[in-house]
């Protein structure tokens, strides 16, 4: 076991495949050494009969076959907290109420420690040379009657298993006897205990599942119930190759795909967006029909909907993009805008985030940097020059910000560009704000739309469920904080987005909570514009590179977060968008296809994505925006913030624009740079005439000149 423990442990860190241990009888000491390198054990107990133990039967002179002995190990597995498999062997000169009576052995463990994760049901098969090579293998009807009665037993939540090579021409049969699992079938190796009985190619097993009316999905060595509770079920070492290989529902990872990096998308859910579904429940069904009548749902009808595979997920993003059609239409609508993130500094602790500077994170990409209020000005001049309508505001939160700083941000930019939309600030600036200039949210915000605040940005929202913020980010504002300065801002007339950014540590059911706060929230106020799913960047974040995350949502994953976002916030919230910025071109066509209408904005500089490790790139001129929108099919529409038509003078002006000058990030101090330009009343006109010039040299001599004075 010295050498078996070496082994898994060079697998695992090697290769970051998933051991899995069948090493017979252990101590408890020996499992919890076998534990730090496995993510499951399992040992059979092939039947719970002493009789089967005598001279004469086929456990004689196998001391470790002792029942006893068997569940013992299981015993002390459970108390290990080790996802564990077990099952029954029949046919082996046992009787049916010695089969009950093992499945009854194996049920007691579990009801105790809940660490069985399946129960195997295994025909006996004769082998040559040995003393039962003449012995009657069990029939079929033996095989269906133990898997109904270990169902019966075991009731809807255990999972049990039925070796699909052991009985070939009859999977359709042992479906509907009780099975949901067909255990390990490997594409590599021969089943080394029935060498004579080949796997199933998977293709082939995959159609006679689907012949039985259901879906073949991979999942890994332990199953989603315990991939999904790593804190209880695996060690330390064990949970970031297992969050690696999983995704949100605890299967296995179907593809590579990883956001923002500009890998394809899969062909399997492309290929399945084409194919009609073979089998769709009525209950899912019912679920869309309520959906499309515009009812609010159930977390845990959400929760259905997110747990589709094969072809359900083709009929639900099928759905989706039908209603998209019959609420929005088929026009696909963009703006050009500018992000600016005037500083990457921030004091919040943020799991997920590659972009701030601090403490926590000061070895991430990019040096800290403030920039200048003339900076600011200035980016804001050039994005007008060059057709945007909207500049998007949001940075980190520097120790030395304070509500004051957000309005001379405000100031400056609505000085600059007196025609620009400002959309600004996270509800975290606004609560930080609030609280720095002891304000009550509603009376912040009027001072922020006075000042020239138009719109906020739904950031911050991340995952909507506390039970996960407390993890990513245990000292930023919490659910129902975010939730209340949306509810005032929208009290005060100021629309915002809303976004969810999905694929690190969170479930399917979290998503269905973020999902309902927000339909709750604009029936009540009405004020969100827009959804925008944000799928996780994962490669320069820092949980994820101390293996506390999954490396972002798959891309079936990604589709279905845009399919349900459209079925569920039906008949509250319209527009759909998909980043362009973590789709990718090829992603955000497939989304288009999934109940999408808006692919946001042009951007110009995209920076807390690039810092998080994608490389989609920093802007998507329109240009190119409305050729891959024709390419998709669908008829392209410049809009501005709050989906009206962008202005004529502005569409012009974007496309064939300049390329954007090089920025300048003034480095950062203990002490915030000034947000106010200086001599701002004096050059105040020109820099309101200037910010309509297409000369931009001349805009940087104003700007130049107000800071000499």
């Amino acid at each position: 076991l010295e050498y078996l423990r070496e082994v898994a442990k060079r697998v695992l860190e090697e290769t970051g495949l998933l051991p899995h241990i069948n090493a017979g009888c252990m101590t408890a000491e020996e499992i919890a050494g076998l534990r730090e390198v496995s993510a499951s054990m399992g040992i059979m107990l092939e039947s719970a009969s002493t009789r089967l133990c005598e001279k004469g039967m086929p456990h004689y002179g196998s001391p470790d076959k002792d029942p006893a002995r068997r569940l013992e190990t299981m015993e002390l597995a459970g108390r290990a907290a080790v996802p564990f498999t077990s099952g029954i062997l029949i046919g082996i000169g046992e009787t049916r109420a010695e089969r009950i009576e093992s499945l009854l052995a194996l049920r007691r463990v579990h009801e105790r420690y809940g660490h069985l994760q399946e129960v195997i049901v295994q025909n006996f098969r004769a082998k040559p040379d040995t003393l039962m090579a003449e012995a009657p293998e069990p029939d079929l009807n033996e095989l269906l009657w133990t898997i109904a009665v270990a169902r019966l037993i075991f009731g809807a939540a255990m999972n049990i298993q039925a070796p699909p090579n052991l009985s070939p021409g009859v999977l359709s049969q042992i479906v509907a006897a009780g099975i949901n699992d067909w255990g390990g079938v490997s594409p590599l190796t021969p089943d080394h205990v029935n060498p004579e009985a080949p796997w199933p190619h998977l293709d082939r097993l995959a159609a006679e599942t689907a012949t039985a009316g259901k879906f073949l999905e991979q999942r890994l060595t332990l199953y989603p119930a315990y991939a999904s509770a790593p804190a209880t079920w695996l060690d330390e070492k064990v949970r970031s190759a297992v969050a690696t290989q999983s995704d949100a529902g605890g299967f296995a990872r179907r593809d590579r795909w990883s956001t923002g990096t500009g890998s394809e998308p899969p062909p399997l859910d492309m290929a399945l967006l084409d194919t009609a579904p073979v089998h769709v429940s009525t209950e899912l069904e019912a679920i869309v029909a309520r959906c499309e009548a515009g009812e609010t749902l159930s977390p845990e009808e959400v929760t259905r909907l997110f747990a589709v595979r094969g072809p359900e997920f083709s009929y639900v993003v099928k759905r989706a993009d039908v209603l998209r059609q019959r609420v929005i239409g088929e026009s696909v609508s963009y703006i050009v805008n500018r992000n600016i993130n005037y500083t990457n500094v921030c004091y919040f602790k943020c799991r997920f985030c590659a972009f701030s500077k601090g403490g926590q994170n000061a070895e991430l990409r990019g040096a800290p940097y403030d920039i200048t209020a003339e900076e600011l000005a200035t980016r804001c001049a050039e994005a007008w020059q060059r057709g945007a309508t909207e500049v998007c505001l949001q940075g980190g939160i520097h120790p030395d910000y304070t509500g004051q700083t957000y309005l001379d941000i405000l100031s400056t930019v609505r000085a600059a560009t007196p025609g620009m939309h400002i959309h600004a600030f996270s509800p975290l600036e606004v609560w930080q704000g609030a609280a720095t200039l002891s304000l009550d949210l509603r009376a912040y915000l009027r001072r922020l739309k006075a000042a020239g605040l138009n719109t906020l940005p739904g950031t911050a929202a991340e995952i909507l469920h506390d039970e996960v913020r407390r993890d990513i980010c245990p000292d930023k504002i919490n659910t129902s904080q975010w939730l209340a300065v949306m509810r005032a801002a929208h009290a005060e007339g100021i629309r915002t987005t809303a976004t969810i950014m999905y694929g690190h540590i969170e479930q399917p059911r979290h998503w269905a909570a973020h999902l309902l706060n927000v339909r709750q929230l604009q029936l009540e106020t009405g004020g969100f514009t827009e959804f925008v799913p944000l799928p996780f960047v994962a490669q320069e974040a820092p949980m994820y590179l101390r293996g506390r995350a999954r490396p972002g949502p798959t891309f079936r994953e990604a589709l279905l977060l845009h399919a349900v976002a459209r079925l569920v916030l039906n008949g509250a919230i319209d527009n759909i968008q998909a980043s362009w910025v973590k789709m990718g071109p090829e992603g955000v066509a497939a989304c288009l296809r999934a109940g999408v209408n808006d692919l946001g904005g042009s951007l110009m500089n995209e920076s807390i994505t690039r810092a998080a490790g994608a490389s989609h790139g920093e802007e998507w001129a329109p240009e190119d925006i409305e050729a891959a929108i024709a390419a998709a099919g669908r008829p392209a529409r410049m809009r501005n913030t709050l989906y009206g038509h962008a202005p004529a003078a502005q569409r012009e002006r974007a496309f064939g624009a300049a390329p954007v000058r090089p920025i300048e990030n003034a480095g950062a101090g203990k002490q915030q740079r000034s947000k106010r330009l200086a001599q701002l009343d004096d050059n105040v006109q020109r820099l309101h005439w200037v910010s309509e010039e297409p000369d931009s040299s001349l805009y940087q001599q104003v700007v130049l000149q107000a800071n000499c004075n």
